[in-house]
Parts: C-alpha cells; structure tokens; sequence
C-alpha cells in the first residue's frame, strides 16, 4: 500500500508552521533563523521526550526500527496531538542524506504513521540534495544554501567553545550567556542578509572566538570527554538523555565534534560513488569544489582556535586518513568511516576518555562504533572508549552507570598528571 501525503509546494511557504525535530539545539536555531529569513513563514523545532512521544513512536513504529525513526515520529505526533498548530497549514520536514540506512528512509515510515494516526492531509518535506522525494523537496535557493552552511560553521564554532569554556568559567552561566548573544546576533544577521556570505567568515570566527576568550577561565586538569555516534543520537538531548548535561555534572570538558563534519562526510560519499560506481558524476564533481572549500574554512576556524588557546581539530584532508588500517573510506553506512575517524581524532587531540552514543541495534554504528574499539586500543593503549545504547526501553540509570565507570578509569588516569 502506497502511503501518500500532500505535496508540499513553494507557495506553502508563505503561511504553513513548519515542524522540525531539533537534533542539535546550537546549529538548529541558526537554521531556524535561516530558512524564516528566506521567506518561511515559521519554523518550530520540537524535541520532546515525553512519555506521550515514546507511546506514540512505539505505537505507530514498529520497534525493530532504529530508535531516532520512533523518537522522532513520535515527537511529529505529539505536536500534531497537541492542539498547538492549525493542522490546514502544518507541514513536516525530515532531512534525508541519499544513504542506504536511517537518513532516508525515516520519511516513508512518517507517513505510513500520519495515515495510521489520521493525519493524511499534512504534507512532509524532505530536505536533501541526493534528488529523492522530487514532489516534494524544499525548496532552497543558493542564497539559503550558503546561508545554512555559514551558519552550520557558525554552530559548529560557538558549540566547541561554548563547551570549552563551560567546563573552566569562573563565573557560573557566562558561557551560555556568551551562546545565547552570538545565536540571537547571527539571527538577526541572517534576517538583514548580512555577514552570512563567502568572505564574510573569517572575521565572523574570529569575533566569536575573542568574545568568548574573554571569559575569565581556571584551566585546572579535567577529565576530557568525546562523544561520537549515530547523527541524532549523538547531538541530540533528546535521543541521549541530556547527555552533554550529564557529563558536565561530573565535572567533565565535553567535546562534541561539530555537525560540518557529516556534512563533509555526505558529501565525500558522492565522490565515491562517482569514482567506485560511476553514479551521479554531476553531484561527485560538485561534492570536490565543496569539500575543497569547506576544508579550507574549517582550516581557517582551526587557525583561529589555535591562536585563542583553545583546542582546535585537523582538517577534513587529514581526519579521512584516521582510519587507515582499521577501516576503509568504503564503509559509509549511517556515520561509517567518519564514526572511527573522529574517535581516533579526539584521542589524539587528548580526549582520551569517549562515549560512543548509538541506538540499540543499529548495525552500522555497531560496525564503524563497538566494532573498532578493540584495534583503536591496539594504536591507542591510553584509550578508554564505552558504546553506549539507547532505545525506549534502554534504563538510564544503567546508561548513566555505564558512563560513570569510564570517568572513574579517566580520573584514575588523570591523577598521575596533577601530580606532576
């Protein structure tokens, strides 16, 4: 049975409430910012997790499905159920990455849901640029284009240093004070269609990267977490559990590898099905002339950390050769070779102690995730990496305990150097 929604058309724009699931609340509201400013009429990020969204998902998901589909479909049907929104102008929109895993196929399972639950008139808007879902894509200009990318290194940049600084401020809530002024600063920006252009980034990342080093700090030794994982899970505090909140709690610097990188990671995987495969040749070539210039503005943010004091990442270049010996650029399902990539660059870059975040049974993050641990130990000796799980029936405490057992063997680690 063929479960069809309306179409969602351009001049729906002009008034429709457009439902988003927020995964990364940072990057998220700068895209909030962007698509209203080009023309939308209102965007409303939802990230619920109540125990009417994990009904409602476990209602209408089957639940062998991957634990993002049922989180978010359930969070699209508590804000339908809600009352908040005029069902007659609400539309969705789900992203999908062109891949073989979740990223694509979360949207046909959307709307087998709303038929099921009775919402058949609300169109759902696929966000992709892999040519799926023809009838019914978002629309986006160049001009929204280069705004979503300007600002997703905007996000990237206040997420690292908010996180930085957060664990070492002197004054409790200055580092998110500091997140809060850039994310309404770079709204408005985004409304006045100024400093979100090609030439505009380099004094952008550097004015926000000085406005938080002047943040009084006490750099006392911490014990420093990565978080790696599946997309939604790793980002979202929804889908983790307020992860980020948790680790802080515990005293911990937290570092999350910025959303660019999957970006990147999308876009490397058009050029290697163009060069494996021959698929797609148009979209490979376009992917080089992306890449190259977004490697050459991460350089440019990494530059700037540097000269800041704060910790910086290598280059998209050299984040592809991680790997190398442990799993090839072939493996792309869900986060693939990049899952491995950034685990192995936070360890190198002294975040030596990482949760893996991923949804119970996915099996590509089990692969590119629990998979690798055990030859990552092998090049790596000092590195204490947990993978954990999540899925509606997944205990938290049992999650947090598992946490917590790995910042016991990070402190452990960690004494012998405030010793000397």
């Amino acid at each position: 049975m063929e479960y069809q929604t309306p179409a969602f058309t351009k001049e729906m724009m002009k008034d429709y409430t457009v439902l988003v699931p927020d995964m990364s609340p940072i990057q998220f509201a700068l895209f909030k910012a962007a698509l209203e400013s080009e023309g939308y009429h209102r965007i409303v990020l939802i990230g619920s997790r109540s125990q009417d969204v994990l009904r409602l998902g476990l209602k209408y998901v089957h639940n062998d499905t991957c634990y993002p589909a049922l989180l978010i479909i359930g969070q699209f049907l508590e804000a339908l159920e809600s009352g908040e929104y005029d069902l007659s102008h609400t539309a969705l929109l789900i992203s999908q990455s062109g891949g073989g895993c979740r990223a694509s196929n979360y949207i046909h399972l959307l709307r087998k849901a709303l038929w099921n639950a009775g919402y058949r008139t609300v169109p759902v808007i696929s966000a992709n640029v892999s040519g799926l879902e023809k009838d019914s894509v978002m629309p986006v200009t160049p001009r929204l284009l280069i705004k979503l990318l300007t600002v997703c290194e905007y996000g990237d940049l206040i997420m690292a240093l908010r996180n930085e600084t957060h664990a070492y401020e002197v004054h409790p809530g200055d580092a998110d004070r500091m997140k809060d002024k850039w994310i309404e600063r770079i709204s408005g920006w985004l409304h006045e269609n100024r400093n979100v252009g090609l030439f505009s980034y380099r004094r952008v990342f550097r004015e926000i990267t000085a406005d938080f080093a002047s943040i009084e700090l006490h750099r006392v030794p911490k014990v420093k977490v990565g978080v790696v994982g599946e997309i939604y899970v790793k980002f979202s505090p929804a889908g983790n559990n307020n992860l980020l909140t948790m680790l802080e709690e515990q005293d911990c610097e937290v570092n999350f590898p910025g959303l660019m990188g999957y970006v990147e990671y999308s876009a490397q995987n058009l050029i290697l099905d163009g060069t494996y495969y021959g698929m797609k040749p148009n979209l490979a070539n376009a992917a080089k002339i992306l890449i190259r210039w977004l490697n050459h503005v991460g350089n440019t943010m990494s530059d700037i950390l540097r000269e800041y004091g704060f910790y910086a990442p290598g280059s998209f270049t050299d984040l592809m050769k991680k790997p190398e010996g442990i799993l090839d650029l072939g493996t792309k399902m869900g986060e693939g070779w990049l899952l491995t990539a950034e685990m192995i660059e936070l360890i190198e870059g002294g975040y030596t102690n990482i949760v893996c975040a991923q949804p119970f049974g996915c099996l590509p993050n089990h692969i590119a995730g629990k998979g690798v641990i055990n030859k990552i130990r092998e090049r790596f000796p000092d590195a204490n990496i947990t993978p954990v799980d999540y899925d509606p029936s997944a205990s938290r405490v049992n999650q947090e305990n598992r946490i917590r057992l790995m910042l016991a063997v990070g402190k452990e680690q960690l004494e012998p150097s405030e010793k000397q």
